[in-house]
């Protein structure tokens, strides 16, 4: 499979934290922006200050970010990918959220390759159905862990989206 993974997919598997995403072994191409990164590791910073772990504790959770980042494709944060993020999108999208989207657009238009979008951010998984990407990760009719599918206007789900990525291999399980 091959997906486009934001940072509360990527920090999730790493912190083990709750309803982390299920097919996250079944990623073996990996793609994100540069931005994954900076947003994993602030957030390692803040969960420091907060949960006041110790130096060790962060030291082994940054070098685990670190290490899975190194398996990842990365879009650079560059002049096109701001001019897509700064344009008008079909749903409300945050700046962090539109340059995650832009990078998954232009990488998908670069590559001809159609990625999955994993996130666990409802308002990204909404802007990227909205672009065409099948999502994984969040739920939008339940808030849980699973493959996002549009709503009808009762709430209740239609079905789900084809969850298959084709395209050149990658790192498996990563």
């Amino acid at each position: 499979m091959i997906a486009y993974v934001d940072s509360s997919v990527l920090l999730r598997v790493v912190l083990g934290q709750p309803n982390a995403l299920p097919e996250w072994r079944s990623i073996e191409r990996g793609v994100s922006s540069r931005l994954v990164a900076i947003e994993s590791l602030r957030t390692l910073d803040r969960l420091r200050l907060r949960a006041r772990l110790a130096d060790e504790e962060i030291a082994r959770r940054r070098a685990k970010v670190l290490e899975v980042i190194e398996t990842l494709e990365l879009v650079e944060i560059d002049a096109p990918v701001l001019d897509r993020a700064a344009q008008p999108t079909p749903t409300e999208l945050g700046t962090l959220d539109a340059i995650h989207l832009a990078s998954a657009l232009l990488w998908r238009e670069a590559m001809g390759v159609d990625p999955l979008l994993a996130t666990h951010d409802a308002a990204l998984a909404v802007a990227a159905q909205a672009q065409g990407f099948a999502v994984l990760g969040t739920d939008l009719t339940y808030g849980s862990v699973r493959e996002a599918a549009p709503r009808p206007a009762s709430g209740r789900r239609t079905g789900r989206r084809a969850a298959a990525g084709r395209g050149r291999g990658g790192r498996k399980g990563i």
